[in-house]
Parts: C-alpha cells; sequence; structure tokens
C-alpha cells in the first residue's frame, strides 16, 4: 500500500523523527537541517528526500513549495524540533535572549506558508517554565492566530516500548480548530519526572490499569544480542554473531543483515580502573575516595545520582546524551568494562538497526542523542492519522 500522508521534517537532524513518523504511515517529502554531516546521515537512510542544508532563516518560502510541489493546506503533517540547547533545564543560561530560542518563529513562517493539516512542535520539558511560561503562551497565539488548536503534553519514552528515560514536549496543532489526540501510554513503565509541569502535563500509567499495558523495555532487551567489544573497538559493517535474543531486538533487526556502528570510545586507565569497582545500577558512591575525579571527592552523596553509571541490565537507560561520557551520566555496559557504544545507544532510542549514522565517533553520538526516539514518534504519528481520518 502506498502512502498516502505526507509530511515535512524541518531542524530534522539525523532523522529520528522521520524515521518514527514512517513507521507510522507518513511519508517525508522535504527535510531542512543545518548540520551537513547530519544532513547527510538523513539522505542516506532518507533515499530521494530532498534535504536543504542551510539556516531556516535562509530557507525561502518559495524554495519549499517549489521543491515539493505543494500548495498551501495540501501538506498533511509539518514536524520539528527547533533547538532545544537555549530551552535546556541543563543549560547553565536559560533566557529568551538566546537566539535559538527564537528559530521556532521561523518554523511558524514556514506552517503560514503551508498550512499543513496538522504539525507537531518537538522540544525538551525545559520548554514549559522558559521566560515564565512566555514561549508556550506565544506558541498558542500565533497558532490560534492561523486558525488551529493547540495542546501539548509532556510525553515520556518509556510510554512506547523505548527501553530509556526520556522526556519531551509534544504540542502538537489541528487546522481548522479540528480535535487533538495524544498517544496514550502502551507500556507499564515508569520514571522519575523532577521538571516543572510533570504532574500536569505528563501521562500516569496509574490511570491507565484497566488497559493491558506492555511490561517496558529493559536495557538488556535492548542490547544483549550484540557482540562484545574492547574499549575504543570499532565493529562496522560486521556480524550480529547470533539471532535476536527479545522482540524489541528482533524488531530492530528487521531488514538488516549486518551491523553498523558498533563502536566505543576509548578509556583512560582511570576509568578502567574505577570501572571494577561499579556493580551493575551503580555509580561513582562505588568508587572508592581515591580513585575518583577532583570534582566528585568534593560531592555530596545525594548529588550527580548518574555519573559513572553502569547500566542495570533489567532496568531502563538513562536519557542518552550528545555524548555518553560516563562522566556525565550512566553509560557504561552492563556487564562489559567499556562505554556504550553508538549502535548500543541508537538501539535504546529505539532506531532500527538499518539506520546507518555517517560522520566521525563524536558526531555519530551526538545524532543519536539528538534524536527523538523512533517508536515515540510512531506513537505520534498515529495519533495524528487518527486527527487527519
Amino acid at each position: 500500500m502506498v502512502d498516502t500522508f505526507k509530511s515535512i521534517d524541518l531542524f530534522a537532524g539525523a532523522g529520528g523523527l522521520s524515521c518514527g513518523l514512517q513507521k507510522a504511515g507518513f511519508h517525508p517529502i522535504f527535510a531542512a537541517e543545518i548540520n551537513k554531516t547530519y544532513a547527510a546521515t538523513y539522505e542516506q537512510n532518507h533515499p530521494g528526500i530532498f534535504v536543504a542544508k542551510k539556516d531556516i532563516r535562509d530557507l525561502s518560502n518559495d524554495e519549499v513549495l517549489d521543491v515539493t510541489g505543494l500548495h498551501p493546506g495540501d501538506l498533511d503533517l509539518l514536524a520539528g524540533g527547533p533547538p532545544c540547547q537555549g530551552f535546556s533545564i541543563n543549560a547553565p543560561i536559560r533566557s529568551l535572549d538566546d537566539q535559538r530560542n527564537h528559530l521556532f518563529k521561523e518554523y511558524l513562517r514556514i506552517a503560514k506558508v503551508l498550512m499543513p493539516k496538522v504539525l507537531i512542535i518537538e522540544n525538551v520539558p525545559g520548554i514549559i517554565s522558559l521566560g515564565k511560561g512566555t514561549v508556550v503562551k506565544a506558541i498558542y497565539e500565533e497558532l490560534d492566530h492561523m486558525g488551529y488548536s493547540v495542546q501539548h503534553k509532556i510525553l515520556f519514552a518509556g510510554h512506547y516500548g523505548v527501553p530509556q528515560m526520556r522526556f519531551r514536549t509534544v504540542f502538537i496543532a489541528a487546522r481548522d480548530r479540528g480535535d487533538v489526540f495524544f498517544p496514550t501510554p502502551e507500556y507499564n513503565s515508569t520514571a522519575r519526572a523532577n521538571f516543572f509541569g510533570a504532574k500536569e502535563l505528563c501521562f500516569d500509567v496509574a490511570n491507565f490499569v484497566d488497559q493491558p499495558l506492555k511490561p517496558q523495555t529493559s536495557t538488556w532487551d535492548a542490547i544483549s544480542d550484540l557482540p562484545a567489544l574492547r574499549p575504543g573497538e570499532c565493529v562496522d559493517v560486521g556480524s550480529y554473531g547470533g539471532p535476536p535474543l527479545s522482540g524489541y531486538q528482533h524488531m530492530l533487526r528487521e531488514g538488516s543483515e549486518r551491523l553498523y556502528n558498533h563502536a566505543c570510545a576509548k578509556l583512560g586507565r582511570c576509568n578502567l580502573d574505577r570501572l571494577k569497582y561499579i556493580p551493575q545500577g551503580g555509580s561513582w558512591r562505588d568508587i572508592p575516595y581515591d580513585l575518583l575525579p577532583a570534582g566528585l571527592k568534593r560531592a555530596r552523596r545525594s548529588d550527580h545520582t548518574k555519573r559513572y553509571g553502569r547500566l542495570h541490565p533489567d532496568q531502563m537507560c538513562s536519557t542518552i546524551l550528545t555524548k555518553c561520557d560516563p562522566h556525565w551520566g550512566s553509560f557504561f555496559h552492563p556487564t562489559q568494562d567499556r562505554a556504550i557504544s553508538v549502535r548500543e545507544a541508537a538501539r535504546i532510542q529505539s532506531f532500527p538497526d538499518h539506520y546507518i549514522f555517517t560522520g566521525n565517533l563524536t558526531e555519530q553520538f551526538e545524532q543519536v542523542g539528538n534524536a527523538v526516539p523512533p517508536l515515540m514518534a510512531a506513537a505520534i504519528g498515529k495519533s495524528i492519522k487518527r486527527m487527519i481520518s
């Protein structure tokens, strides 16, 4: 069956959002991404799709219409995630003066030209409180002026089968003030949400006890079939060495006969010595005091809970970051004395194994960490198809 739903992805990155929307039945016809390496990954995995490799401020309305052949009102879905560094609760400065926080206005500029049936804006949870809510208010006012009904929620990736404690703020708007639907939890997964708006905007699985929720996906469900590596080793275009060991692995290996991007960073002698003391689910607290980095020697035991953490096979992974550096989170392999590989991070993000990341190792981790988990994007896409239908 040929896809009949057309989508455009702005601020596309490596294409996690497009990957998931495709799984839901949307066909991308145009993407925009300023980073040339990320754009190359998008092109690698979405052959034939035009990617505008430029700053969105230099992307003209006419170019979008000419390349796609669309007329205003034709497009089913406009999706995008304006850069979130300025919005993040982890950013050292969170200010409306940060120019990155105004790129959502460029997204709305293109939306006014295309007038899609539905549009998505996704970002980090920190966007909710930025400027004491003025960014959220501005998005609502602009979309209301355009004739859209809009709602937003903070979605948890674990609710959609992703083995990761990751939250994203998602705005969904429907043209002609239509109904807005969000995907409800499919998996019985929970995580501590300690950011502003969590109680009001996140789904609580306790409210879905009458529905047959699936067990949450664990770290081991995601990566246990991948070959062992030594620190700094790379297995690219290699063999799996065995069959999938879980339904999740079977799903992500579909369409892939070879293993790509299974490469991890080197570790210094200090980290190799620290690893010997860190059990599954453990962290920096398990490292002898004399082996701790200077900063952690001064830390309180209640601080930096995930730093130098070793993943527990039966639990979910902490949020995959643009640097899977153990200094910043729980990124040591559950059973091997090394950090996780790009492919393992991609598995935890729910990318299919046939999805190939270009660039050097640092760039590959950045692309994986910045992406919307495809399984979460697919769940959103299914809800949007209901809205359009």
